[in-house]
């Protein structure tokens, strides 16, 4: 049981305890509590909506659309610090640093290790393989964390070189940013406190779910009957469930399998019904940037660090599959 259960229900206990002696002071239990009578409820997360904004996003485009096609690297990497000319490639390079937007709440994704405070996990290493590209040293990365809803944003903006997030790759997001190809595929699925009797999304309907703010999956749920609740973190729908709040938290699997990890008394139910794959965002003005990023990816597939990757950090999701394989659109 966690830290945050016990204290949920301690105070839950209190509460009650609390009540029970003002009835029996009243003698007939029919009187009305005295004005400064409080009953405490659960804190809510900074930035919780209840109920959930449902993002809409841009329409999505008219004809055919491979969300999963990306652009085909330029040949062969150039060697580290060896960048062409005029590309952002060579500024990343005479900068010094590579810049990420990462998560630090998704356990094995993108966390802060609580023991040496530095932020690690999947994507964190997906990211530092990219910057061994580029500088023929790993460390030589800046991580900002941010939120899912920020994600575009951040890449529009020029704050971040490209956002390793778990991000799913869609045709609405290519108007916005451009992406690499796929690097993992994920599918949203639920997680319940065990005994709650749900099995899947259907058993929802009109129930309160919780999932990030600016996420596919709040759009996902939205459209299962639910009554989504959004929140800034993943971690505060953990919480938000633990103080039953909520009666399920609904995202991709790969992220719900490290909230579970976080609290045995939760568990992970029902069949997949939606379609994830996570690539690295990047800006619509930089492709050669894309077409680099590409083939690190390629590489990473090719000489078994993906698969070094996946068994470092996501064995909890089962043994370590093939690598997604890459598409191109040109």
């Amino acid at each position: 049981m966690t830290h945050r259960r016990i204290t949920v229900r301690l105070l839950a206990g209190f509460v009650a305890a609390v009540a029970a002696v003002g009835l029996a002071a009243c003698g007939t239990g029919e009187e009305a509590l005295p004005d400064n009578q409080v009953v405490a409820e659960p804190p809510r997360p900074v930035g919780m909506q209840d109920p959930a904004v449902v993002p809409t996003g841009p329409a999505a485009p008219s004809g055919s659309c491979d969300p999963r096609a990306s652009l085909r690297p330029s040949g062969s990497l150039p060697p580290p610090r060896q960048m062409p000319g005029g590309t952002a490639m060579a500024e990343i390079v005479q900068r010094g640093r590579l810049i990420v937007g990462v998560d630090q709440n998704n356990y094995q994704f993108g966390f802060r290790d609580p023991l040496t405070g530095q932020l690690t996990g999947f994507d964190i290493d997906i990211a530092r393989e990219i910057a061994r590209g580029l500088f023929g040293d790993p460390a030589r990365i800046q991580f900002r964390a941010i939120s899912s809803a920020d994600r575009i944003k951040v890449v529009q903006e020029g704050t971040v070189d490209m956002v390793v997030r778990t991000m799913t790759i869609n045709c609405e997001r290519w108007q916005q940013v451009s992406f690499s190809t796929e690097y993992f595929t994920a599918g949203q699925r639920v997680l319940v406190n065990r005994g709650s009797g749900v099995r899947r999304i259907e058993d929802l309907r009109d129930r309160k779910v919780c999932a990030a703010a600016g996420s596919t999956s709040i759009r996902n749920i939205a459209a299962k009957g639910t009554r989504p609740v959004s929140v800034v973190n993943w971690t505060d729908c953990l919480v938000l469930l633990q103080q039953n709040q909520v009666v399920a938290v609904s995202t991709d699997d790969s992220i719900l399998v490290g909230l579970a990890a976080q609290d045995p008394n939760t568990e992970v139910v029902g069949p997949r019904f939606s379609d994830e794959p996570y690539g690295v965002a990047i800006s619509r003005e930089s492709p050669e940037l894309v077409r680099f990023v590409n083939g690190v990816l390629a590489r990473i597939r090719a000489d078994g660090t993906w698969t070094r990757l996946y068994r470092r950090w996501l064995t909890s999701l089962g043994p370590a599959p093939a690598p997604p394989v890459a598409r191109y659109r040109d």
